[in-house]
């Protein structure tokens, strides 16, 4: 990797009313490097690439790109500066082809020949070693082939600086494997990476160097084989690494009810397999397993989100019907989806209308929540959670991920579950807001709830969960506590399909 400097940010200010967003912030990328900006919600991460890409205009400090000053005040700018960025929502056209994506508003006159553009188009896609064809619409594509795609433009645009924007949030571990190959293409290549995430793991697997900010300020810049990952994470959320390293000690303390609170057999919907389940009270459990291995149909299943087309169930020992989410909800089920745009938030509707949602539903639409209800359970659960928001009327969809997810967990908690499944509570999410509802999770337990609990991140669960159920091909394959509970061995289960 050479050490020559691509960009160089100095001493960067940027003001909105009433914060400092950015207070004297430095970063510098090199030729042929993948950096990684890392940093909480808040932290400046997305106000800093915004003034990089000309969205935002810095209130103080200067640009370099291979050293000569540029002044960026449009999205233009900084394209014409050799700047560009993919973000983690696909901004192509699905309905267009791939080579139209690659080119759109960028080919000249109203008669360029589409064979040409396809040509041009089927070379860069070779070079790059994208598995696509110039002719197959991207709609049709994976979403790492769009992703790809979208890079395969920035790049036949002859771009210097590539910011990647939560790329890989979507993508399962074959995608991601595809995508980091093709960022280490680019980086023989001289293009320097601005790579910004929530994996960690991701991190480690494919970045030099990482910069670190916290509440708008520079906390330091450092190539990645020296800064170990607890090292990292303390200084993203400003905490001892005691403090971090203690989350979950006491597990073995939390889970001793014996009392089931919930079990089924041979539970089976439209989309799970028949599959024997139960949690105690007051018990941390979670599934495991690779993308598409069933563990979120199993949970939808439990919840009654898909159509049940089989199986028994009790609850505190009795036989149950849960055939719909009001049933679940009724019998003290709550549910905080995998995907929680599509189905957690209603983006339109304030932070207060969100909250009370669940709990209007179960009192039904005669026994509405008077508003000066609704504002007092909102303020309540703002403050518990520590919810970032301008106000409780302020529309959820404008909250940053975490704090959205904040919100869903303030919906259900204030329907006082004996029962919480959270499927991918912190996906997309920062750090710090990470450890809060792991620490949320075990002191709902601490206080009877039951808790299944699922995440792509197997730490995560390890340090969450006192119970595994491993899944394969939408069976369970194994199920681990106490000294079993380890990476090793839920990687083996995983692969052997036995513990």
């Amino acid at each position: 990797m050479q050490e020559e400097s691509l960009l160089t940010m100095r001493r960067i200010d940027k003001r909105f009313p009433g914060v400092l967003a950015l207070n004297g912030v430095d970063f510098t990328l090199r030729k042929g490097e993948i950096h990684a900006l890392m940093g909480e919600n808040g932290a400046g991460k997305s106000t800093l690439i915004k003034v990089l890409t000309g969205v935002y205009q810095m209130d103080g400090g200067e640009i370099r790109v291979e050293g000569e000053k540029v002044s960026i005040h449009s999205p233009q700018d900084a394209q014409n500066a050799g700047i560009s960025t993919v973000y983690q929502e696909i901004t192509l056209c699905p309905n267009l082809t791939v080579a139209e994506n690659m080119f759109i508003g960028r080919s000249r006159g109203a008669w360029v020949r589409q064979n040409k553009l396809e040509e041009r188009a089927d070379e860069i896609l070779t070079k790059l070693g994208i598995p696509a064809r110039s002719t197959q619409l991207l709609g049709s594509c994976s979403l790492a082939v769009q992703q790809m795609v979208a890079i395969a433009r920035a790049v036949d645009m002859q771009c210097k600086v590539l910011i990647l924007d939560e790329p890989t949030s979507s993508l399962d571990d074959k995608e991601v494997k595809q995508l980091f190959d093709l960022m280490r293409d680019l980086k023989k290549q001289d293009v320097g990476i601005i790579f910004v995430t929530h994996f960690l793991d991701q991190v480690y697997e494919v970045s030099d160097r990482i910069t670190v900010l916290r509440n708008g300020e520079l906390v330091g810049e450092y190539l990645t084989e020296e800064l170990p990952q607890l090292q990292l994470v303390s200084k993203m959320i400003g905490k001892e690494l005691e403090e971090l390293s203690n989350l979950g000690d006491s597990e073995e303390e939390k889970i001793m009810q014996p009392e089931v609170f919930y079990e089924a057999e041979g539970l089976s919907s439209t989309e799970a397999l028949p599959f024997d389940f139960s949690i105690r009270k007051g018990e941390v459990n979670g599934f495991t397993g690779l993308l598409g291995s069933g563990r979120s149909e199993s949970v939808r299943a439990i919840f009654g989100a898909d159509k049940v087309t089989g199986g028994t169930v009790k609850i505190n020992g009795k036989p149950v019907k849960i055939q719909r989410p009001i049933d679940a909800m009724k019998h003290g089920i709550g549910y905080l989806a995998e995907d929680r745009k599509r189905d957690g938030i209603i983006a339109e509707l304030s932070v207060r209308e969100n909250i009370i949602l669940a709990l209007q539903v179960m009192n039904g639409m005669w026994r509405p929540i008077s508003r000066s209800e609704s504002e007092s359970f909102a303020d309540e659960y703002i403050k518990v959670l520590n919810i970032k928001t301008a106000s409780r009327e302020t529309p959820v969809g404008s909250l940053s991920g975490g704090n959205q997810q904040k919100v869903i967990l303030a919906r259900w908690l204030l329907t006082h579950p004996d029962y919480l499944i959270l499927d991918e509570p912190t996906r997309g999410i920062d750090v710090g807001t990470k450890l809060e509802i792991q620490k949320l999770v075990l002191k709902l337990a601490e206080e009877g709830v039951s808790v299944t609990f699922i995440s792509s991140e197997v730490e995560e669960m390890l340090r969450t969960c006192s119970r595994l159920i491993v899944m394969r091909d939408r069976h369970a394959v194994g199920e681990l506590t106490g000294k079993d509970l380890n990476q090793t061995q839920v990687m083996k289960t995983i692969a052997g399909g036995e513990s």
